[in-house]
């Protein structure tokens, strides 16, 4: 697998450390230095798919770009999705395949589903209040995160109608710890995923590239779980 990486932050460095082990190859590497139209002018040779960990703001710089040169794009940045229905026809209009997720860890994939669950049974119970407090490092620039949400949206979907009261922590080097509350007039419920390794989002960035080479279409980590 031929991985160009786009974005070579903290996320894209661990990428790259960890792309050998999943038989990948980097063989190009787009940073804030590169220019505005680095991927449309790159010369990279074969590419199996791209990985872009940068900015909200780059996505929309960068797909139109990939989708060009039909390159499949893995995409692990949020912050980004008042655009998602403008980079979706780019996408399908290229035939290109794009995985998007706001966290690509197979745990809180899970979570998302206990969450959703949890939210489908208390939504009956008009006495239980819901809140989600998330916390990540300082240098996170989006609050709330993607993946805070894409979990209260998940919740709202289950059918938990009723406000949710959604709160974020920016601090130190936290690398991301969600929470989902329900309150009773004599009870708490508390559900908790909590990222000990930003590790775990680069390895899950990679297995995301591996599925969606030769794919095409707009996908998400659920797409990918069921096959």
């Amino acid at each position: 697998m031929r991985i160009l990486l786009v974005g070579h932050g903290r996320m894209g460095q661990l990428v790259a450390s960890l792309a050998p082990s999943y038989g990948a190859t980097i063989i190009g590497i787009i940073d804030d230095r590169s220019g505005q139209r680095a991927i449309a002018d790159g010369d990279f040779g074969q590419v199996d798919v791209a990985i872009d960990f940068t900015l909200p703001d780059a996505v929309t710089t960068n797909l139109p770009q990939l989708a060009a040169r039909k390159i499949n794009v893995v995409i692990g940045t949020t912050g980004w999705q008042a655009h998602e229905a403008a980079m979706r026809e780019i996408a399908s209009k290229a035939g290109i395949g794009v995985l998007a997720a706001s966290n690509f860890s197979l745990g809180m994939n899970v979570f998302q589903m206990a969450v959703e669950e949890a939210s489908r049974r208390f939504a009956k119970h008009e006495e239980f209040g819901a809140w989600l407090h998330e916390s990540h490092h300082i240098m996170k620039k989006d609050a709330p995160s993607g993946t805070a949400l894409t979990l209260k949206a998940g919740m709202e979907s289950a059918g938990y109608t009723r406000p949710i009261a959604v709160s974020s922590t920016r601090a130190g080097s936290v690398p991301g710890t969600h929470t989902v509350g329900f309150d009773g007039p004599s009870e708490t419920i508390e559900l908790t995923h909590t990222v000990r390794d930003r590790a775990v989002f680069a390895r899950g960035a990679l297995t995301a590239a591996t599925w969606l080479v030769g794919k095409r279409g707009w996908f998400s980590i659920g797409d990918m779980l069921k096959d």
